[in-house]
């Protein structure tokens, strides 16, 4: 891959905790095309996994697209919920998501209107 080369990638799923594992995987192989060790990958499992549950159990919405946006040096993850999604700040789901992901993340940022989660997660080889 050329260090200018980027694929977007948007997957969009039913907000059906079934689902997960499509997620999983879909993230494992995203973060593959980047050069990331083993546990890194792992790393972007657990996110893409954190925020389609979170978007399950937190948020009143239909549909979850996740938009992968990957490179030689990071995958980017901008997660949507629909416009007119809406979450319980105090739900212990969202809290416990939010935290994971602050953890796990470089870089993790949630916007209202519509709402958006957006993970950065560095290359580490």
């Amino acid at each position: 891959m050329s260090s200018e080369a980027t694929f977007p990638i948007t997957l969009t799923v039913a907000g059906d905790p079934r689902l997960a594992r499509l997620v999983r995987m879909t993230a494992a192989n995203v973060g593959a095309l980047c050069s990331m060790s083993v546990d890194r990958i792992e790393d972007i499992r657990m996110a893409a996994e954190e925020a389609f549950i979170f978007g399950c159990t937190a948020v009143d919405c239909d549909d979850i697209t996740i938009k992968f946006d990957v490179d030689e040096t990071h995958v980017g993850m901008t997660i949507t919920f629909g416009d007119q999604a809406t979450v319980d700040e105090n739900d212990q789901a969202a809290v416990y998501a939010e935290l994971i992901l602050a953890s796990v993340c470089d870089s993790y940022e949630k916007t209202a209107a519509p709402l958006t989660l957006s993970l950065d997660l560095k290359a580490d080889i």
